[in-house]
Parts: C-alpha cells; sequence; structure tokens
C-alpha cells in the first residue's frame, strides 16, 4: 500500500520556565492511504503532540513530516481534526456550523446549491438530518460529537485526525459512536488517526495501534497489527481469539513493559 503520510526522526522540544523538554524523540511512522492507525499511551506520552504535528498546527524540532507527496508545513484543509470539544459555534445551528466549513474549503468553485448538498450530505452521513436547525445547547454532548465529525468529513478530507473524539461521553454513547464511526471510515476509505486512552476503543476500531513509551522523550515502542476482517461487530468480536489476544498484547505493553520503565525511571 502506497505511504500517504510519514513522519521521519520527528523530535518535539518545547521551551518552558525549567528550560527544554523534551516531549517526542526519534518518531518515524508511515501511514497507508485508508488506513485506520490508533495512538495509545499514558498520559504525558506525547499523543496528542503527535496528532497536532500531522495536522500541522505545530511545527516539529526535527524531523520531517509529509502528506500526500507534500511537506506538512501548517494547517491545511486536507487534514482535518476533530478535538474532544466539540468546538461548534454555539450560535450557528448544526447545518450552520457544517456549511461554514464547506463554504471555506469549496466556495471559491462551487454554487450555492452545491454547498448546500455537501452540508446536507454529511449531516445524512452521521444521522443528523433531523437535528439540521438545531443549536448546539439544544442537543447532547454524542449529537455534538457527530456534528463536529460532520463537519470534518464535509470538507472531503484525505487525512481525518480524532483527539479522544469519545473521551466526555458515556458509556452507551460512547459504543454507539464508534460504531458509526467505523461505518463512516467504512463508506469514505478516509486515512485516520486516533488519539485513544481505551484499549478496547483502540482495538475495535484501527487497523494498527501505535503505542507510545511514558514520557518526558517519549517515543514510539511497538506498533501492533489488527488482523480482524472488516465490517467489525462488537458482540462477535468479544469472543474472537484474536481480538482477545490483540487486547492482551496493548495491555502488557502499557501496564507490564510502560510501568517497569516508569517504576526504572
Amino acid at each position: 500500500m502506497k505511504k500517504f503520510v510519514l513522519v521521519e526522526n520527528v523530535g518535539q522540544t518545547f521551551d518552558t520556565k525549567k528550560g527544554k523538554f523534551v516531549a517526542l524523540r526519534d518518531i518515524d511512522l508511515s501511514i497507508a492511504k485508508g488506513e485506520f492507525i490508533a495512538l495509545i499511551g499514558h498520559s504525558g506520552c506525547g499523543k496528542s503532540t503527535l496528532l497536532n504535528l500531522i495536522a500541522g498546527l505545530t511545527t516539529p524540532s526535527s524531523g520531517l513530516l509529509i502528506c500526500d507527496g507534500r511537506e506538512i508545513a501548517g494547517p491545511g484543509p486536507e487534514r482535518a481534526v476533530v478535538f474532544q470539544n466539540h468546538s461548534l459555534l454555539p450560535w450557528l445551528t448544526c447545518y450552520e456550523n457544517i456549511h461554514l466549513a464547506v463554504e471555506r474549503v469549496f466556495a471559491a468553485k462551487e454554487s450555492k446549491a452545491q454547498l448546500k448538498e455537501r452540508t446536507l450530505e454529511a449531516l445524512e452521513l452521521v444521522g443528523l438530518t433531523h437535528a439540521e436547525h438545531k443549536y448546539p445547547n439544544e442537543i447532547s454532548g454524542g449529537m455534538k460529537q457527530r456534528v463536529g465529525i460532520a463537519r470534518a468529513l464535509s470538507m472531503q478530507p484525505k487525512v481525518m485526525l480524532l483527539d479522544e473524539p469519545f473521551g466526555a461521553l458515556d458509556a452507551l454513547t460512547r459504543a454507539k459512536l464508534q460504531d458509526e464511526l467505523m461505518k463512516i471510515c467504512d463508506k469514505t476509505k478516509a486515512t485516520t488517526v486516533m488519539v485513544t486512552h481505551d484499549v478496547d476503543e483502540a482495538v475495535l476500531l484501527a487497523d494498527r495501534i501505535v503505542m507510545m513509551t511514558n514520557g518526558p522523550a517519549a517515543t514510539i515502542g511497538e506498533i501492533l497489527t489488527i488482523d480482524l476482517p472488516r465490517p467489525r461487530k462488537r458482540l462477535e468480536l468479544a469472543h474472537d481469539p484474536r481480538y482477545i489476544d490483540c487486547r492482551a498484547a496493548v495491555l502488557e505493553f502499557l501496564y507490564d513493559k510502560q510501568a517497569d520503565h516508569k517504576q526504572a525511571a
């Protein structure tokens, strides 16, 4: 498969009142087009920092990041980000929040009718056609996150970047949105990178799980390929020996190998 996103020997150092803080070091990662990558690790391991680097929201202290053959030098519509905080504008309806993004990307080359069609298609993709005229304070937390995902998808990004988008939701809502995200990714074939603390979420959704070592100076410890066929069904996987083995491998890395490193430090 073609290497679509490349992270080559990337390091990230921040200036603090106490001096230099090395957040990431020696990060090498290649992501194929259409692949779903989950970034997992303990708090402070640089997961979100790496996601922000791919998004172009921060500039690496060293190394190089490439997306679709071009160096990542800043934010761009080909890389859409969905945060844990949905970041919806409260004075705009669900439709208007999505339409604003559509306008920014496509207004110069498409008609108003085409922009409207794109917006409605994004709402339909996340099952929110019925809520297009509602404001953020009139819908649930799960629906807000769906609007955030719809807004990202409406820009037809080459890469979708998710920073714990379901972290603040209750377990049932989270599970429902995980299932919806799987369906969306299967349909759109979007290249996706997702930060998560949830082992089950990572195994359920990802093609590969990138496990980060503890910070500071975190790096990639192991990469686990999830050899489970798609489409994936949650209840069937719960008793699948391959799913159980993958889950155990991630848990072993996080709570055995990395626990030892933490104690040694």
